[in-house]
């Protein structure tokens, strides 16, 4: 679940704004706030794993699967802040998971990697994500 704050004045003064404007005017494409879909993260032993990024609020409930929280300094830099992987096999379980340790780091963002095939191959994930942290950090790539 989440939530977006509309300021009515805003939504008028774009409206007449648009009203007023030629109607066969190019508009400039406009840059999204919402941050890219898909992230990939590169582990020590160079191998780049996909990452879905939710919002803190926008995650749903995952069974299986590796996450990194990270938070957002700006648009461009992340910082991670742990690197994990889901064991329950309560779906919900694991979001309450999640969203604790997201709201006691300070993380705005869940990086969810959902391609493991099993349970050793999601060991490996986490554990190639985590050696990458503590030598070089874990590369955005």
């Amino acid at each position: 679940m989440s939530a977006e704050i509309i300021w009515l004045a805003d939504v008028r003064t774009r409206r007449t704004s648009k009203e007023a404007s030629p109607p066969f005017e190019d508009a400039a494409p406009t840059v999204s706030e919402n941050p890219p879909r898909f992230h990939f993260w590169t582990g020590a032993s160079g191998k780049r794993y996909v990452h879905t990024v939710y919002s803190l609020f926008d995650c749903p409930a995952i069974e299986d699967a590796n996450y990194i929280l990270v938070r957002r300094t700006n648009k461009a830099t992340r910082a991670v802040l742990a690197i994990g992987r889901l064991r329950n096999q309560n779906a919900s379980l694991n979001l309450a998971e999640i969203r604790q340790h997201a709201s006691a780091l300070g993380a705005d963002e869940v990086h969810v990697h959902l391609l493991a095939a099993s349970e050793q191959e999601a060991l490996a994930v986490e554990e190639d994500l985590i050696t990458a942290q503590f030598t070089a950090g874990p590369r955005s790539a």
